[in-house]
């Protein structure tokens, strides 16, 4: 359907290609995750990044105005005729020294990639671009997604822009309100699994599969190559310059694969001399990345990935009927699907994995909220993951750093809420009573 792309499945020892045309999320000679890839020697990609930046003064047409589809020569696996956007992509990149100086790092040195004011208030939407203009393509007529929150309230806003029937799986008790009344509000049917994410994940890929809905999870791969925008923007950000490093929450490792590919892709392009590093921050309720690559070992290994790791490490989570629980519902991940092209990532970058407590992360939740941009739970990962990686001399006080924050503070109000008033933490702002008295309230505010 398309000379500049195709699918091609990420096992060496198969390599079977497809057209975009067709709608999977597996390969199906294998089973294994696919790449969408390009053809370039047949798009015309720009001689430098900075020629993107010349779409700023043409942004009445919608293309130019979407913050994934200004940088389409590099997501070209569809005719413009089928590309959607709501206005994607228009955040913040914001230098900040005062959350700097918590994680003790120089002025002038950390970057904070704000996508709280993406349409949906989350980085899903850059994923949504992509993966409902290729559902356009196929001409899909209904999708599904299992859901942690942030996913369902974007399938169901970009579903109802398209037209599109769309159903949410979500797990019992398992998602913030704050995410939960989006999915509801735009229309898509929500279903609750006594399970969780991880059983919902399970039961939407059988759902998809019987029904021939168009799954929009981050197994599809073309709702990954959306993802890679958020790296072009904070590259855009730093005047067309890569920083020296990228940090990352880690959940269903959707983002860190997709940031991976983006940098492969323009080191093998030339429009970036050399590759960032990569951390990837686990909460320590759901650090399954982080057990698997720091203490088993587990590594790309050019593609031949030891599954025997993985398929025992699973089979111990089953045998102790293990599931996860942290604050930052959005990471409250155990067996994610991304995980062999986050290896992967982790190898291209250079890549490093940690894992912080829900203590680390609402108090850097809260510092980020009193200096910069709030945002949920699982965005404060990124600073309490910095913070970790500094007090090890991990990551340099005088390196350039971009966090990525995923999600708007209004995703989960209540983490915010009992941090403060229950005063669970150092930086706690709790209200303060007053009796309706002028003279006793105006001692309160001296």
């Amino acid at each position: 359907m398309t000379e500049t792309a195709y699918q091609k499945c990420i096992n060496p020892d198969c390599g079977a290609q497809f057209d975009c045309g067709q709608a999977m999320f597996k390969c199906p000679a294998c089973g294994e995750l696919l790449d969408a890839q390009y053809n370039w020697d047949k798009i015309e990609v720009p001689d430098k990044l900075s020629d993107f930046g010349k779409r700023w003064g043409n942004r009445d047409n919608p293309l130019d105005f979407s913050g994934v589809w200004r940088f389409r020569e590099l997501l070209n696996f569809c005719d413009d005729k089928y590309k959607v956007t709501i206005g994607e992509g228009q955040t913040i990149f914001q230098q900040n020294d005062a959350v700097a100086k918590y994680v003790d790092m120089k002025p002038g040195r950390l970057y904070l990639q704000y996508e709280g004011l993406n349409p949906s208030g989350s980085f899903k939407d850059n994923g949504m671009a992509a993966a409902f203009s290729h559902a356009k393509m196929v001409a899909a007529r209904s999708c599904a997604c299992a859901s942690t929150g942030n996913t369902s309230a974007s399938v169901a806003l970009y579903a109802h822009s398209c037209g599109l029937k769309a159903t949410v799986f979500i797990g019992s008790g398992r998602i913030a309100f704050g995410k939960l009344s989006q999915g509801m509000d735009y229309g898509a049917q929500t279903i609750q699994i006594q399970g969780d994410f991880d059983d919902c994940m399970r039961q939407v890929q059988d759902v998809c599969t019987k029904l021939g809905l168009y799954l929009l999870n981050s197994l599809n791969p073309f709702r990954l190559e959306g993802q890679k925008a958020i790296m072009y923007r904070i590259i855009e950000g730093l005047r067309w310059e890569v920083p020296d490093w990228i940090i990352v929450p880690g959940g269903n490792l959707g983002n860190s694969s997709a940031f991976g590919k983006t940098f492969y892709e323009l080191k093998q392009l030339g429009l970036i001399k050399r590759i960032p590093r990569m951390a990837i921050v686990n909460a320590t309720g759901a650090d399954m990345l982080t057990d698997l690559v720091n203490n088993k070992k587990l590594l790309w290994n050019n593609g031949r990935v030891n599954q025997a790791i993985i398929d025992d490490y699973y089979a111990d989570l089953t045998a102790r009927n293990f599931s996860p629980h942290t604050c930052a519902s959005a990471i409250e991940i155990a067996r994610p699907v991304n995980l062999k092209k986050c290896l992967r990532a982790i190898d291209i970058c250079n890549g490093v994995v940690r894992a912080v407590t829900d203590v680390e992360i609402c108090d850097a939740k809260a510092i980020i909220g009193k200096y910069g941009l709030g945002c949920e739970p699982a965005s404060a990962a990124t600073i309490a993951g910095l913070r970790r990686l500094r007090t090890e001399d991990v990551i340099g006080a005088d390196e350039r750093v971009a966090c990525v924050l995923t999600g708007h503070p209004l995703k989960d109000p209540n983490v915010t809420v009992n941090y403060h008033k229950e005063k669970q933490g150092e930086f706690s702002n709790p209200p303060v009573e007053a009796p309706n008295d002028i003279d006793e309230i105006i001692k309160l505010i001296n």
